[in-house]
Formats: structure tokens, C-alpha cells, sequence
């Protein structure tokens, strides 16, 4: 895996395409063709009517195309843009991104939403707002948006304002990387895990809890020297944080470990 920087002129689906085919998830070319041949077929879907037209939209990309939620819905193939654009198969954050982008093609508003767990669509249509779940295609009341935060955070949690604000690129590709550096931890992909870890951190340096995360997959991976680096570093820059004391333990563990094998 050679070394890969994130820009800070993203752009979709190019970048999230880039960053799938550095990790092996996908290859760059035929994700691109994937793209290139949606983005024109798209277009024989403009009506006149902006109404009409996200029916249409909806309708060829759910139905005709067959995009759906895949079944091992945690896996890197879900949180990848590139085997969603070519299976057809995606998590809420893959296969929202592919519909909002067919949807600007037809000159369509839609945005997405970072819930807590869960990535859905704002949709501003013929003036009027609503919520899509990017796996059904179907509109989500706000007492729906509710149930979705309350599955995550739990019964006591508020659907805050600040959920249902639209997400930047920059912060969706955050996301997806989140996402395919958690799928990659449930299948033992921890090099590929470590490098979404390495890449986070490009954009969020001061995020001591990817320094954290990092070291636990350095761990695995035998790297005890990285491991205990970044582990200083979280006790460094966090010396309040409420697993303080754990983080200290471990590297401690981490510390004496190294100096048996030196």
C-alpha cells in the first residue's frame, strides 16, 4: 500500500473512488465506468417537472438499477463507493452518495445527513423538504429521524437540530473512511484498517481517539513500538479523557512488552 494524501480539493465520486482503490477495495477503472455509464443513462429522466423527475428517479435507481442495502451490511464491500457503484449494493452512506450525485445530474437538491450510525438524504423538492432512507428509497417522518438517533444513542437521546444539518464532502468521506476502517477491524484487515486510521488523521490531527483506535491495530499487527507511540500521545494530549487510566495501563503493558524483546 504506498502513500496516499488526502486533498484538501475533494471532490465525489473521484475522491471516495481514489481512496477505495489505495485501500484494494475496488478498482479505480472499472468503479469509474460504473459511474460514467449511471451519470449519462441518468439524464434520459429529466421531466419538466422537478416532482415527476425525482419519482423517476427514484423509480430506475431502487427498481430498474436494483440498488439495495447489502446483507453484511457492516463489511468493507458496503462502505465502499467503488463495489457500491459496481454491485449495485451499499451501506446508508454509499448508496445515499450514489443517488445524491444521479440526483444533481437531474438538478436535484439533495443533501446528506450524518444521523448518529445512520447517513440519510435531505431532499428539497418543488420547494417543499423532506428525509429519504438511502436503503429504501422511502421518506422518513421526524419522528422516524428520532427512532434512527434513539437505536443509536439510546431512549433518552434528542433528535438535535445539529443532526439534521447537510454534511460538508469533506465530512462524508470522513465518514465513509470510518466506516470502511470498522469494516475492515471486523474482518482482520488490519493493515488496510491502520491506513484508514493514517488517512483520518490527515484531516483530523488533533482527534487523539484515532491515535487510540490506531495503536489498538498496531497492536495486532505486532507493531508495538507505533502502538505505544500513539497511546503517549492519547495521554499527552488527553490527560482528562475518562479512560485515562486504562490508556495508561496499556501502555505500560505495551512498554514492558517492548523491552523483553529488546
Amino acid at each position: 500500500m504506498g502513500n496516499y494524501t488526502l486533498q484538501d480539493g475533494i471532490s465525489l465520486p473521484e475522491s471516495a473512488l481514489d481512496v477505495g482503490a489505495h485501500l484494494g477495495f475496488s478498482k479505480l477503472e472499472a468503479a469509474k465506468w460504473a459511474w460514467f455509464e449511471m451519470a449519462g443513462a441518468v439524464l434520459s429522466h429529466y421531466l419538466v417537472d422537478q416532482q415527476q423527475r425525482f419519482n423517476a428517479l427514484l423509480h430506475w435507481f431502487y427498481e430498474d438499477l436494483g440498488f439495495c442495502v447489502r446483507d453484511n451490511y457492516f463489511s468493507t464491500e458496503a462502505a465502499d463507493l467503488g463495489t457500491c457503484l459496481i454491485s449495485r449494493q451499499g451501506n446508508s452512506t454509499t448508496l445515499a452518495t450514489v443517488l445524491m450525485l444521479l440526483a444533481k445530474q437531474l438538478d436535484l437538491e439533495l443533501e446528506p445527513i450524518l444521523l448518529p450510525g445512520n447517513t440519510v438524504l435531505r431532499c428539497k423538492i418543488a420547494g417543499e423538504v423532506s428525509y429519504l432512507d438511502p436503503l429504501t428509497g422511502k421518506e422518513l417522518s421526524r419522528h422516524q429521524l428520532h427512532v434512527l438517533v434513539r437505536g443509536e444513542l439510546g431512549n433518552a437521546a434528542e433528535l438535535k437540530a445539529s443532526y439534521l444539518k447537510p454534511a460538508t464532502v469533506k465530512k462524508l468521506l470522513t465518514r465513509m473512511l470510518h466506516e470502511l476502517k470498522a469494516g475492515c477491524i471486523v474482518s482482520h484487515q488490519f493493515e488496510a484498517a491502520m491506513e484508514c486510521c493514517s488517512l483520518l488523521l490527515q484531516w483530523h490531527s488533533d482527534d487523539v481517539h484515532l491515535n487510540r483506535e490506531r495503536a489498538f491495530i498496531a497492536q495486532q499487527l505486532g507493531c508495538i513500538n507505533v502502538a505505544a507511540a500513539d497511546l503517549q500521545h492519547f495521554v499527552d494530549n488527553s490527560p482528562h479523557d475518562p479512560v485515562i487510566e486504562i490508556v495508561k495501563m496499556q501502555l505500560k503493558e505495551l512498554n514492558e512488552h517492548a523491552e523483553i524483546y529488546h
